[in-house]
Parts: C-alpha cells; structure tokens; sequence
C-alpha cells in the first residue's frame, strides 16, 4: 500500500521581476506602481464629481502630485536606509535606481500633498475636498504597490511553517532574476510571513471601509483623509513589527514603527477637529465655472 505524500503549502514568489526587450528592461515592481496610480485616481475622480469637481480637475492635480510623491517617496527611503546606499562597499548611484524598488510611503504622501496643494490652487478646487476623494483610492494605489514587492522578493517577516508561508528566492535585483544553484535551479532563501500580502489586504480593507464611512455618514471636511492616516498607520505599525529585512532603528524599534505610531496618533487627533465640519464639496465659485456634476447630498447621520 502506497503512503499519500503531503505537498507542501507555501505562497510562491516570482523567479524573474524584470523583462528585457532589447535595450528596454521592464520593471514589473514599476507596472504595479503605474496600475496602482491609474486605479486609484480613476476612483479619485469618481469620487470627485460625487463632490461637485470634474475629471479633468482630478487629472490636473494628479499630474502635480505623482511626481512630487514619487521624489518624495525615494528621497525617505534612501534617508531612512541610507545603508543601502551609502555603506562602505555599496554603489551610492544606487539611490538613482527607483526602478529597483525602494520608496517610502510617508515621503511619497508628505510631498504628494504639496503637489496635491498646487494642483488644487492651480485649477479652484477645495485642498480638503481633493484629499477626502482620494483618501480610498490612495489606499488602493498602496495595496497594488505592494505586489512590486512580492515580483522583487523583498519586505517579508520572519521565518514561518504556516500554509500561506511566502517562498522568497535570492534575487540579483540589477538582473531582475533569481540567481540560481548548481542545479539551475533557482536559490530559494526561506519560508517567511507574507508581509506585503497582509498590508495589501489591509489597504485593500481600509479602503473600503472608508469608502462605507464617507457615504454613511457626513463628515467633516478633511475628515476622510484623516481616517485614511489612522487606518494605514494602524496596519503598518502592526506589519512593521512583523518584518525582519533590515532597518535603521531607535530604541529598540524599526522608524517606520515609530512614525506609524505617531502618525496614528497626529490623525486620530485631526479626525476629532474637523469631522463635525460640513462636508468638502467643490463649488462653481471655487473654480469658476459650472462643474459637470452638483456635489451629492449626504443626510443619513453623524459618525461620533
């Protein structure tokens, strides 16, 4: 009698994250960034109109604020592991290679907003209202992000025997393949908790949720980002702790656990100031024409 075999469970990760065409190489951690920004000012705009704005006033402000986020994005990541970079026998043209992968989100949102902010002055729409349509669609530009990651092999937690364990390959990151073995096959590290599934799932989750809040209840304007900071930092506290790749710490902790931590609290704060505030809408006044859309209506209730 035969004894069944057990096939092991894990979560496989990719063996390639770039392909080259000729002297084109495509970066797929950068299709995941790209698909993550299109969705999320498809539903920015969407969300928009409801507030009285026009597509064409989303797409202005977004070209103002991708660029900024992304300058911001890399210039946190390469300060805050400058190791990387900077570290005796390291290549510092490295910090040069975003398509590498590499960005931090608390840069990415910080300057993002100041883009956001010239956008919206430059074509009349309310700063509050812009950043409450976005909020959602931020958070699912996030959770697509994240799947960079997972083609890069990088941003995992510790070593784990569970069913979903994330398999991770020893990349050459310049190449965008796995180096392989004397067997030509690729070098598997480990078996590692999906970090970046979970903050994926998260983002995906939050988002939703707030999409819930905002049409459920009249918030105040401004409120909805400040809920998108808390729900992000609440997951990424937890997820930070999690990880095990490398990272500058103080007092024992990863910074970006620390700057989760007070972020979270800095819009729990922001939230209770300004959700009683009437809701952000864009006006004919604010941008000086008649938008195509009269801002929608809410009158179910008050979150408190």
């Amino acid at each position: 009698m035969n004894t069944p075999v057990l096939t092991e469970l894990f979560f496989p990760s990719p063996a390639v994250s770039a392909i080259q065409f000729g002297p084109l190489t495509v970066r797929f951690y950068a299709l995941a960034i790209l698909t993550g920004i299109v969705i999320g000012t498809w539903l920015t705009a969407r969300r928009l109109r409801e507030r009285g704005g026009t597509t064409a006033q989303t797409l202005d402000i977004v070209m103002w604020a991708v660029p900024f986020g992304i300058v911001g994005g890399r210039l946190y990541h390469v300060i805050t592991d400058n190791q990387l970079y900077f570290a005796p026998g390291r290549d510092p043209w490295g910090a040069l290679r975003i398509w590498e992968g590499g960005l931090g989100i608390w840069g990415a949102v910080a300057l993002g907003l100041v883009g956001a902010a010239i956008g919206a002055r430059r074509t009349g729409v309310p700063f509050t209202a812009f950043v409450d349509a976005a909020a959602p669609g931020l958070l699912i530009a996030q959770a697509l992000g994240r799947w960079g990651n997972w083609f890069n092999n990088e941003l995992y937690g510790g070593p784990t025997d569970l069913p979903w364990k994330l398999q991770i390959y020893d990349m050459n990151q310049a190449t965008g393949q796995a180096l392989t073995g004397p067997d030509g096959a690729p070098v598997v590290l480990g078996y590692f908790q999906p970090t970046f599934l979970y903050e994926s799932l998260w983002c995906l989750a939050a988002a939703s949720l707030l999409m819930f809040l905002d049409r459920r209840y009249s918030l105040g304007a401004g409120s909805v980002f400040a809920l998108y900071i808390v729900f992000y930092t609440a997951g990424r506290f937890v997820f930070e702790l999690m990880r095990s790749d490398p990272a500058n710490t103080i007092l024992g902790l990863r910074v970006n656990t620390w700057v989760a931590a007070l972020l979270f609290t800095a819009g729990l704060a922001l939230f209770q100031v300004l959700r009683r505030r009437p809701r952000s809408a864009v006006t004919s006044s604010d941008a000086g024409t008649t938008p195509n859309n009269s801002p929608t209506t809410y009158s179910k209730g008050t979150l408190t």
